[in-house]
């Protein structure tokens, strides 16, 4: 096949692209060029997309002997990421940048331009497992548990799964790392990239702030309705939080306050126990099948709804574009705005993907 392989600068898309290679595909590489100050993305291991990235992206496309090429798709990023990222948070939601990412740059917007290109499909270094059974594409989680990302691939279509490689679904991140080095990739002990890449501090409250300016508002009691302080606005906040609450006073019972809900409109950030973080269904639209085949019975399931944790055994009840998820267990911090995934345990290894959809209530 001719495979365009989305090369980002580090070691996992670096011996993605070398195993498209391997398999003797006809492979272009390609970085995407993701802001219009790319030198200001990367501080250490925090932030990617920068101009050192695109360098190391191109030496180890020149090791592997590939074409390499640099795609600037910073305004549609700034359009389709930053821009829903920063609008969430003032809804008091809590999204998650790397979802939208896949879904709109790299399965939509580059995948798109890959298909007019001629192209049979985008490879990238994604830990998780792709097969295809009786036709339909079948996601599944990754052989390194620790590094699988089938959660934030969850949100992609069976069109776009079937023109998707991700070769590295059955390697641990040890193994790619040595393979990279018996290789002579330069990346092979480049830092993985942490938090989200356009806030390179790791300060989201800043960022929010300097985009949104200040919306004060109240911290309320959420039993008594008592005021116990003031914030600068909603944005600051996501359900769960229990640090930089600002609030002078300790609960009477002595024990932390956590963030329980966000009411943008009024500027009300309730607070309370860690008792009322307690979730036992949710509610959630946009109903996405990797497979193309929805759910059309209620279904015994395990749900995630963290990249990395929020994980439960459940019961999903699917109604056209809309799902009601009963929780066996409940969970905390689950806030609207996020993800919740949906997948079939498998015996072999590997859960399987159901479904996708945003979270819009939780009770």
């Amino acid at each position: 096949m001719r495979v365009l392989a989305a090369m980002s600068g580090g070691v996992d898309s670096a011996v993605a692209a070398a195993r498209a290679v391997d398999a003797g595909h006809d492979v272009v590489g390609v970085h995407l060029a993701l802001s219009a100050k790319p030198g200001t993305l990367r501080t250490g291991s925090r932030g990617c997309c920068t101009i050192e990235d695109s360098h190391d992206a191109r030496r180890a496309a020149d090791i592997l002997g590939i074409p390499f090429y640099i795609w600037d798709f910073a305004e549609r990023f700034t359009e389709e990421v930053v821009e829903t990222f920063v609008g969430e948070y003032a809804a008091g939601r809590t999204p998650n940048p790397c979802v939208t990412c896949n879904e709109k740059i790299k399965f939509e917007a580059l995948l798109e331009k890959a298909m007019a290109l001629g192209f049979d499909a985008v490879a990238t270094g994604h830990y998780a497992r792709l097969s295809v059974v009786d036709g339909v594409p079948e996601l599944r989680r990754s052989a390194d548990s620790g590094k699988d990302q089938s959660y934030v691939l969850a949100s992609l279509t069976a069109e776009q799964l079937s023109h998707a490689m991700f070769p590295l679904g059955d390697s641990w991140k040890t193994d790619v790392r040595a393979e990279a080095e018996r290789r002579g990739l330069s990346v092979a002990n480049k830092p993985d990239s942490h938090d989200i890449c356009f806030i390179p501090d790791g300060d989201t409250k800043k960022f929010l702030e300097n985009r949104l300016g200040q919306r004060p508002g109240e911290l309320v009691d959420a039993e008594t309705g008592a005021v116990l302080g003031r914030h600068t606005g909603v944005h600051g906040f996501t359900v769960g939080q229990r640090k930089g609450l600002g609030i002078d006073a300790p609960a009477p019972d002595g024990r932390p306050r956590y963030v329980l809900s966000l009411e943008p409109v009024s500027g009300s950030v309730k607070v309370g126990s860690a008792a009322g973080l307690g979730v036992k269904v949710i509610e959630a639209d946009r109903a996405i099948w990797p497979s193309g085949k929805p759910l059309t019975e209620p279904t015994e399931c395990v749900v995630q709804v963290r990249a990395h944790g929020g994980i439960v055994d459940a019961v999903a009840d699917v109604d056209s574009d809309t799902m009601t998820v009963h929780l066996r267990e409940p969970l905390r911090g689950v806030a609207p705005g996020q993800v919740v995934v949906l997948y079939r345990p498998d015996a072999e290894g590997g859960d399987i993907v159901l479904g996708s959809a945003k979270i819009s209530g939780t009770r």
